[in-house]
């Protein structure tokens, strides 16, 4: 009631419930038709049973039937158009219904979107991309100073160095040489001499020995 007094005398009203309202009307209009349509329908089909009966019998009735067929069918076609008129209607509104409700939330997170970058702009983000750098780039620096201040003042004589990398050396050949030693070396089966024996095990002991000076000269 207030909704309608307020509508009479212009008062605003929501346009969501404006479309929805006016669908509701529609639809409840459509209903209406479609049963009258069915009770037409089921008079047309009685007029047209009864011309049938009397077209032989009785044509003045016969002939009355039909008139009111017709008259009926035209009243009928009349209700079809307008049934059309309203479905045309139904459809554009809630088109237009789905569109609006469409371009509300859209505009919402367009204001979502304004919200969330607030004042932020292109050079802001350059100029805070490049503080990120110079900040790192410090931080980089810092570190590299750092360690290298770890060996500054610390003077390394190359000839101690080389001496102790000679001794190392040794140390590994007499290491492998020792382990050599307890290679069993296989002989071939039949008789041989001791003195071709201590040959064979000194030129593979030689042989081993230069292996080990070439590896370690690479």
């Amino acid at each position: 009631m207030m909704a309608s007094f307020m509508s009479y005398f212009g008062g605003r009203r929501d346009p969501k419930q404006s479309s929805r309202d006016a669908i509701v009307t529609l639809r409840q209009q459509l209903q209406m038709i479609e049963k009258k349509e069915e009770y037409l329908q089921k008079q047309i089909d009685e007029d047209l049973k009864k011309a049938k009966a009397n077209a032989v019998t009785n044509k003045a009735v016969a002939t009355q039937a039909l008139k009111r067929k017709k008259l009926k069918e035209q009243e009928l076609d009349r209700l079809q158009s307008t049934r059309f008129q309203l479905e045309t209607q139904v459809n554009t509104l809630e088109s237009a219904s789905f569109n609006a409700e469409t371009m509300a939330a859209m505009k919402k997170a367009a204001g979502a979107l304004k919200d969330i970058h607030g004042k932020l702009t292109i050079d802001k983000v350059d100029a805070t991309m490049a503080e990120i750098q110079e900040h790192m780039q410090v931080a980089n620096e810092v570190s590299e100073a750092i360690s290298n201040a770890n060996y500054s003042g610390v003077e390394i004589d190359d000839t101690e160095l080389k001496a102790e990398l000679e001794e190392l050396e040794q140390e590994e050949l007499n290491g492998r040489l020792m382990g050599a030693d307890h290679v069993p070396v296989h002989h071939p089966a039949g008789p041989s001499k001791v003195e071709d024996r201590h040959a064979a095990v000194e030129d593979d002991e030689e042989a081993q020995l230069k292996e080990l000076q070439a590896a370690l000269a690479m």
